[in-house]
């Protein structure tokens, strides 16, 4: 069985963004990689579709969806959309429940979310909070109790917010993603509902390169930044 990880994401642009090369190298490397997608993120983070003057609440969501599905594909993951709506984001108990049945089929070795705070967009703080409960509520054996899983709650990984300063961004973790990173571009281009942000985000991974080059010694240009939310176990300090 490969190793899983799992992204829960408010938005389809979110994870592309913020997390395309992580998905990207570790589905290179034979990983299954599952993302949630809380919103097609219709209202509030569809510029442009916006400014066709027949746009639809529902061509809108139609649109972001393929996008994304065509983003999932060209970063070799699997995606799966609830629809809960954006601007604002509200969260159900049957998304809860769905989500937590998905981290106990997945059981995934990893998890990639949003930061804790997000002053400019609450949609993300909220999909983090929700993507933690389900890991919690998914180790409690009393639910849907049954001897029938395994379930081990995986370290999760927050990932760089747009404006990271202002959301009390801590990034512990950099990612080498140079292999990653022109299948990362690539799923750049099935978003042209926010072409706006492909440049930014070009830019964004190569500081964290630098950053990431400068800090391990080690020659990289590509980089993804991640705050860990829970400690790591080490045997040794190395």
């Amino acid at each position: 069985m490969p190793k899983t990880g799992f992204v829960v994401t408010a938005h389809p642009g979110d994870f592309v963004w913020r997390a395309g090369g992580a998905i990207a190298l570790h589905a290179k490397r034979g990983w299954r990689v599952k993302i949630l997608c809380l919103s097609f993120g219709e209202r509030g983070e569809s510029q442009f579709a916006w400014k066709d003057p027949s746009a639809t609440l529902e061509s809108v969501k139609a649109a972001r969806k393929a996008e994304a599905e065509a983003a999932a594909a060209v970063l070799g993951a699997e995606i799966e959309f609830m629809d809960a709506g954006d601007y604002p984001l509200v969260t159900t108990p049957a998304m809860m429940d769905r989500a937590i049945d998905l981290f106990r089929e997945l059981n995934p070795a990893w998890v990639l979310t949003h930061s804790l705070n997000d002053p400019y967009n609450l949609d993300h703080p909220e999909a983090t909070r929700f993507a933690q409960a389900a890991r919690i509520v998914a180790q409690a054996m009393g639910h849907k109790p049954g001897p029938g899983y395994s379930y081990a709650a995986p370290p999760v990984f927050l990932f760089e917010p747009h404006q990271p300063e202002q959301c009390n961004f801590q990034p512990n973790v950099i990612l080498n993603i140079d292999e990653a990173w022109e299948t990362k571009r690539r799923a750049f281009e099935c978003l042209p509902a926010q072409k706006h942000l492909w440049a930014y985000y070009e830019r964004v991974a190569l500081n964290r390169g630098m950053q990431g080059g400068r800090n391990s010694g080690k020659a990289m240009v590509y980089g993804e930044a991640y705050q860990r939310l829970f400690p790591m176990i080490m045997d040794e300090l190395a």
